[in-house]
């Protein structure tokens, strides 16, 4: 047969008139090596798109991670879309402040007086609705916004995360992950980062599938924040309630 090889073309199956075969082209075994080391390319250049892809992420993270373990405090603007399992969504929004380590204070001008804060041992939800405040130790709440405490430390998305994977969303990236330790209220993790490595958004899905969408605007490093805002003060004539230890 010589320099020759038989093989299948999956594109070009061809059926000779008024027979119930198909015949099977010839090809010279350079064609087949020519296609082969074509796929070949193919892959190894995928291959490189793979891990050029991974290692813009990681670039990425990396700068996240050193815009915010060398912040002391910070303030944003949030908005917060709580949306519960088959419920309609809720909107919120005011004003977040962190202070390392540990403490934070989210502000609540919609509803107006709400308060969620924390002194890194301590967690305080007030709601004025009903002027009642509950307290709780922090490492001990299932409460949607107590993931955003990695913020609080020092940050490191190999440590808290698995599965990570980035996206592009405009002139963003999207990046997804999963908690690293099952012990904690929630399933999945959303992160929105821009080119600055400012996170812009962080969506939080619960083990029973409510979602938590928090928005940030204008964000301000390391502004004073004095150590009486994360000091937690009972309103007046307000029922505080103590979690059991």
């Amino acid at each position: 047969m010589g320099n020759t090889a038989r093989v299948v073309n999956p594109f070009n199956w061809r059926r000779p008139i008024g027979q119930g075969r198909f015949e099977l082209h010839v090809f010279p075994l350079r064609y087949v090596k020519a296609v082969v080391g074509s796929f070949r390319l193919i892959l190894g250049l995928l291959g490189v798109c793979a891990f050029a892809a991974d290692s813009n992420l990681n670039n990425l993270l990396d700068k996240v991670e050193s815009r915010y373990n060398r912040t002391k405090t910070l303030q944003v603007l949030f908005t917060e879309q709580y949306t519960p399992p088959g419920a309609i969504r809720r909107t919120e929004s005011g004003t977040l402040l962190l202070r390392k380590p540990g403490k934070m204070r989210w502000d609540y001008a919609q509803p107006k007086g709400k308060l969620f804060l924390s002194d890194g041992k301590y967690l305080w939800i007030y709601t004025p609705a009903d002027n009642h405040a509950q307290k709780m130790k922090f490492k001990e709440s299932d409460d949607m916004r107590a993931p955003l405490a990695f913020l609080l430390g020092k940050l490191h998305f190999e440590k808290e995360f698995r599965s990570l994977q980035g996206r592009p969303e405009g002139a963003d990236t999207r990046i997804l992950a999963e908690p690293k330790t099952e012990n904690l209220p929630y399933s999945a993790v959303g992160f929105v980062v821009t080119a600055d490595a400012r996170i812009r958004e962080v969506k939080v899905t619960g083990f029973d599938k409510s979602i938590y969408d928090f928005t940030f605007d204008q964000e301000k490093l390391d502004p004073p924040l004095e150590a009486r805002l994360f000091q937690f003060q009972t309103p007046p004539g307000a029922v505080l309630e103590e979690a059991k230890e």
